[in-house]
């Protein structure tokens, strides 16, 4: 297993390096620092254990940068449970607060081998929901087909769909079948930021940009520098803020808040919306010109109804991932919940579903879950 240890103090770094030197299955590369890694990570690492308080990117941007492409580790001598949900919604497998012994960091390595282990084959996971594309359905394998294609370009790409059919999932299955997918894939939420605030989140800023600017930040553009940036509701984007982004596509540079000068980016754009951007166009609500800069390749994904062969095998990656994560003994669907499941019309989408999922695998009594455990009576709206 070849391990990237990512930690800014030399003792621990090379406490770390020193005693892991004592296992050999364990090829160990140590960094002082998130940048550093992030120019010598590849595909061949299959293992991250970062510190979270380092200088310049911390560990939960380097996390977030990072993009779920590895299994990651954080250890920290500050710990809060602030930073440990966080850590955890971002699809971190362990957090280890130092000090620790290193049978223990061993045992939180095997651990996160083991479930990576068991993983599906052929499904790309957004860490934080479990949500997957499995691609077994006529109408998704259409997509895929479509998305092979478009993935080898730096092409814009415009994903379309209803809420909750995964189309983050999908443009990170863009990213990791592109030339890109050494690098980062960053998600930012446009609905999910403040108006004020979505400017600086993405172009960064510089020291004493602003009030609270007490040291320089870097965006999400340059976060994403050589990846991808996944733009998600990017029909809630301000529209004063729209003029900046069409210059940055167009010039492939950006400035950070208070800086005196622009910073060339290379970085590929993959943007999606549940909205009618035609809609808000003709209300002068979402520039044209931005529009069509971003819609060079438009991908519908289809929703869940449409595609009703994959509702039992997610449901069953999912399980099995709930049963591993909460340490339950494994589960299965009985005969009755595998046609409730089918014949439910899942007006939520793969995120309703793998919703479902979680509740019955931690509600249900014994290994076997009934239609009764799914409580989908209580979802009368989504009957067929």
């Amino acid at each position: 297993m070849k391990i990237a240890i990512v930690e800014d103090d030399i003792n621990m770094r090379k406490s770390l390096e020193i005693a892991m030197g004592d296992y050999e299955k364990y090829d160990v590369y140590t960094f002082k620092n998130a940048r550093d890694a992030l120019k010598k990570l590849d595909d061949t690492f299959d293992l991250i254990i970062s510190d979270i308080n380092m200088p310049g990117m911390d560990g939960i941007e380097f996390v977030k940068t990072l993009g779920g492409k590895y299994e990651v580790i954080i250890i920290t001598g500050n710990a809060t449970l602030t930073r440990a949900i966080e850590s955890i919604q971002l699809g971190v497998k362990d957090f280890l607060l130092k000090p620790f012994e290193i049978e223990t960091l061993i045992a939180a390595i095997e651990r996160t081998a083991a479930v990576a282990q068991k993983t599906p084959k052929g499904a790309v996971a957004k860490p934080q929901s479990g949500e997957c594309f499995l691609g077994t359905s006529p109408a998704l394998e259409k997509l895929l087909e479509r998305i092979s294609k478009a993935a080898a370009t730096d092409a814009s790409i415009m994903l379309l769909g209803e809420s909750g059919v995964g189309k983050e999932v999908l443009a990170r299955h863009i990213h990791d079948s592109s030339p890109r997918a050494s690098k980062g894939f960053v998600a930012i939420n446009m609905a999910a930021i403040p108006d004020n605030l979505i400017e600086s989140e993405l172009f960064g800023f510089e020291k004493g940009a602003f009030t609270d600017a007490g040291e320089a930040k870097a965006g999400q553009f340059e976060l994403a520098e050589g990846g991808t940036l996944f733009l998600d509701e990017i029909g809630e984007m301000p529209y004063p803020l729209q003029a900046k982004l069409l210059r940055v596509l167009q010039e492939r540079e950006i400035r950070r808040l208070g800086a005196a000068k622009n910073t060339k980016i290379d970085v590929r754009i993959i943007t999606a919306t549940n909205a009618d951007l035609t809609r808000k166009i003709s209300d002068g609500e979402f520039r044209e010109d931005l529009y069509y800069r971003l819609n060079t390749i438009p991908l519908l994904i289809p929703p869940l109804r449409e595609r009703r062969e994959e509702i039992l095998m997610i449901a069953e990656a999912a399980l099995e991932r709930y049963c591993m994560q909460y340490g339950f003994a494994s589960k299965t669907f009985s005969t009755e919940a595998k046609a409730a499941l089918e014949n439910y019309n899942w007006p939520g989408n793969i995120r309703e579903l793998i919703s479902v999922v979680e509740r019955s695998a931690i509600l249900s009594d014994g290994d076997v879950i009934g239609v009764e455990d799914l409580f989908l009576e209580a979802r009368g709206l989504g009957r067929v």
